[in-house]
């Protein structure tokens, strides 16, 4: 029973809260901005995509209407849709990237701006852990009725509703 006061003492010392940091980040002022911003890079891309996919039609209805001429000119024109093909490939995949890092860039101030208006509300109120219950990888399993949830007091912090 004495091993076992030691415990007692520290467990009681530990307090715990849980988090909705998807809800918090979805309430986020700031979504509706880089939404926007998103939303005009993927135009941007899309509009430069079909060029190229315009470049490659008009191309390959030449080669349609040059079946005639010399198989040197067939080349050269199967080698020229062939790396428009190429280009577009590329363009592809260099755009999806592009599309990821710019969300990365402009996602990142918000997330850190709600890890660190969770870590303050933890602060203030002395939790020694929080727990993010959003998150798919939550060790949480389950929360008490009596569980302390400190969403509404992060988003008073950010002040959003």
């Amino acid at each position: 029973m004495i091993a076992l006061a030691p415990l007692a003492a520290v467990a009681q010392d530990v307090k715990i809260a849980y988090v909705n940091a998807q809800e918090i980040f979805s309430a986020m002022p700031e979504l509706a901005g880089i939404e926007t911003q998103l939303s005009t890079k993927q135009e941007e891309i899309s509009k430069n995509g079909q060029a190229l996919v315009d470049e490659f039609n008009k191309k390959a209805e030449e080669f349609d209407k040059n079946k005639a001429t010399s198989d040197a000119v067939l080349q050269d024109q199967q080698r020229q849709l062939a790396q428009i093909q190429e280009r577009y490939q590329v363009y592809l995949q260099n755009s999806q990237q592009e599309m990821q890092q710019l969300q990365q860039q402009l996602l990142e101030p918000v997330n850190k701006k709600i890890a660190d208006a969770i870590k303050a509300v933890g602060d203030q109120n002395s939790y020694t852990f929080v727990f993010d219950v959003s998150t798919m990888q939550s060790p949480i399993v389950y929360v008490s009725p009596t569980a302390v949830n400190i969403t509404p007091m992060v988003k008073s912090k950010l002040g959003i509703q």
